[in-house]
């Protein structure tokens, strides 16, 4: 098989969620090859300062057996550029949520000094995992997750 456009769709994946569903469809109507980025814990933890509520591994697992994605990848790095000097994709995708911010804008102009496409695609406002998150916390009646000794 010849592949001719890789892209990439890096994201937490955590409380899986149709926002999720959406990006994933999107990108792969715009490559050939798929491979989905599922942000590792400590990565998450280093980005956001909390640890993501499902674990990577089953992360990587749910990511892999969605139809429309190829490959899975473990991102354990916090350059998206090194990221790219392992796995070559042509297509960066990401949420819109990135665009015309100062990390965005930095990504498309790091990207584009080795030939890569960053794509945006529409961020689902009425659904996030940080939303799911805090629902649930509210359920839980503590403001905040428990960590699991």
């Amino acid at each position: 098989m010849h592949v001719t456009t890789i892209g990439y769709a890096p994201g937490a994946y955590d409380l899986f969620h149709i926002g999720h569903l959406n990006v994933l469809k999107h990108a792969k109507q715009r490559c050939d090859y798929l491979i989905a980025g599922v942000v590792s814990d400590e990565m998450l933890e280093l980005a956001r300062g909390r640890a993501p509520m499902i674990p990577l591994a089953e992360r990587l697992e749910i990511v892999r057996n969605i139809g429309f994605v190829d490959e899975v990848h473990a991102e354990v790095v916090p350059d998206k550029l090194d990221t790219w000097g392992e796995l070559r994709f042509h297509r960066f995708f990401k949420g819109d949520d990135w665009r015309g911010t100062p990390k965005g804008e930095d990504l498309e102009r790091r990207f584009a000094e080795v030939g890569v496409e960053v794509i945006y695609f529409p961020y689902t406002m009425h659904t996030s995992s940080t939303a799911l998150r805090r629902a649930l916390a509210l359920l839980e009646g503590t403001g905040e997750r428990e960590e699991v000794q």
